[in-house]
């Protein structure tokens, strides 16, 4: 089953999308937002999969689906909890800024907990003040759950895991070493993230989701030019139910909780660094990973961050080449001039 919320309102319209992502029906007289069918989901979801079978079998009123028309899935959250699973990127971005990393990196899950409040739209751009801030893209996976009670076994959180969607959780290099240095985590430096147009069921991805990770590429273009495409299942650290029982090791999570699991980050065929697409390699899902190995390799990063005008596209593709979650793809605006 795939979800997706469109604009309307401040928490969307929920729809129901067909499997090609080229149709799809209201949901409203179940119910009329995902959170809403999030709070209610042992009851809504039997019918919510329902009305999905009757719009593939063409027999209920449908309308063509548009991506451009969509909010994140969640267009606001109750939370937002970010983890660092692919500790390959956690250990490369650290170097870059010449920091340690400890042991314990590779046994204890990172994780921040973001801004939740206002999600951008997929296709919507990413506003900066300024772009010498050091703007970033990363390209990651995330779950949503149902509720997880405080303390939950690591079979207790997979067990909550309702859909899997796409993330761009954009940062701003710049800003961060000062604010890090202050020992109280991000803020200014994690503006808001951007969630696929699309949310689906752990069931339609079939043998690509093993319960615990997704193991499809991801997908990044840069202006056009393909970035990045590391295998989500690989070299994943700590997979998605770890991750959901750490966040709720001291509180519990409320149905609607998002969790993500980190820039999606390969090592190359010889075990270390990976190389950029151009190269043969399989690339990176965030800039700041092709400017540290730049830097370990030739001694200085060369590619700049995002710009005003640049455009990111983040997508994931079956084994067919279809999209199974629609695209992220946003421009890179100046909130200054569209204020």
């Amino acid at each position: 089953m795939k979800l997706s919320s469109l604009k309307q309102g401040r928490d969307g319209r929920l729809v129901v999308v067909s499997r090609d992502l080229t149709r799809a029906t209201d949901a409203f007289f179940i119910v009329p937002t995902l959170q809403q069918a999030l709070d209610n989901w042992e009851l809504v979801e039997p019918r919510l999969r329902d009305l999905a079978e009757q719009l593939e079998l063409g027999s209920v009123p449908s309308f063509r689906f548009h991506e451009h028309d969509c909010a994140s899935p969640l267009p606001r959250a109750y939370q937002w909890a970010d983890g660092s699973a692919y500790v390959n990127h956690v250990e490369l971005v650290r170097k870059a800024r010449g920091a340690e990393m400890p042991d314990s990196f590779w046994t204890d899950p990172l994780m921040y907990q973001g801004g939740s409040d206002s999600f951008l739209c997929p296709r919507d751009p990413i506003l900066a003040v300024d772009d010498a801030h050091g703007i970033d893209f990363e390209a990651e996976i995330a779950v949503i759950t149902d509720g997880v009670p405080l303390s939950a076994s690591r079979d207790e959180a997979a067990t909550a895991i309702r859909l899997i969607l796409l993330v761009n959780d954009v940062s701003l290099r710049n800003l961060i070493p000062a604010e890090l240095a202050k020992g109280f985590g991000f803020f200014q430096s994690k503006p808001s993230s951007a969630f696929s147009p699309v949310a689906v069921t752990p069931d339609e991805l079939g043998e690509a989701w093993d319960g615990e990770r997704l193991h499809l590429p991801l997908l990044s273009s840069l202006n056009g030019h393909l970035f990045g495409k590391p295998d989500a299942g690989v070299d994943m650290t700590f997979d998605f139910p770890t991750l959901i029982a750490h966040a709720a090791k001291t509180r519990p999570l409320g149905a609607g909780t998002l969790i993500g699991s980190g820039t999606v980050s390969n090592r190359g065929g010889d075990g270390g660094p990976g190389k950029p697409v151009i190269e043969g390699g399989l690339g990176y899902s965030c800039i700041a990973e092709q400017r540290t190995v730049e830097t370990i390799t030739q001694g200085q990063p060369k590619t700049p961050f995002l710009r005003f005008g640049d455009t990111i596209r983040i997508e994931m593709k079956d084994k067919t080449g279809h999209s199974i979650f629609g695209a992220i793809e946003q421009e890179v605006a100046n909130y200054r001039i569209g204020a």
